[in-house]
């Protein structure tokens, strides 16, 4: 019964060492992040956000609110809000379907266009270098490991909504 209960001792101890190691490195991911997003509102006048959202404009093309939330992996609230801001900057445009006035679409203006293409990539363009350094097997192994994490990480209720409907 001893090597049992050491066993588990063992395994929780295990698990509190991973999990200290983890919280460590989620924590210089947000660090780091928060840094390019500044670094970026320096340079381009635009936070990492901004930059998805009109990143995801450029890519979908006219696009509803609710498409470039899930697009974005941002809450429909939070992208309406950042849309404002981008819209007050003339940096896009919305306006109503002609076929539904209850839809409202968004399209990026010239100059949001040109801002968009002249920008670097949000995470930074020296992690996107040292990203595409690695072998592929590697890139894949980080690509799928952070998507996994992010998984684990959010709450259950949250993930029951991305989970497309039988």
């Amino acid at each position: 019964m001893a090597d049992v209960r050491t066993n588990a001792e063992g395994l929780r101890e295990f698990l509190r060492s991973d999990l200290k190691t983890i919280e460590k490195a989620i924590r210089r991911i947000v660090r780091a992040h928060d840094l390019q997003s500044k670094a970026l509102t320096k340079t381009v006048g635009l936070t990492a956000a901004q930059l998805v959202l009109m990143k995801g404009i450029a890519e979908l093309g006219e696009v509803t609110t609710t498409a470039l939330s899930a697009h974005a992996d941002i809450s429909a609230a939070t992208v309406v809000t950042i849309l404002d801001n981008l819209e007050e900057r003339g940096l896009i445009e919305r306006y109503r379907s002609a076929h539904d006035r209850r839809i409202v679409h968004t399209r990026l203006t010239a100059a949001g266009a040109a801002k968009a293409n002249a920008a670097p990539e949000p995470l930074g363009d020296a992690f996107a270098s040292r990203l595409a350094a690695l072998a592929a097997p590697e890139r894949q192994a980080i690509v799928t490991g952070l998507v996994r994490a992010a998984d684990i990480l959010l709450p259950a209720a949250v993930l029951a909504k991305k989970e497309p409907e039988p």
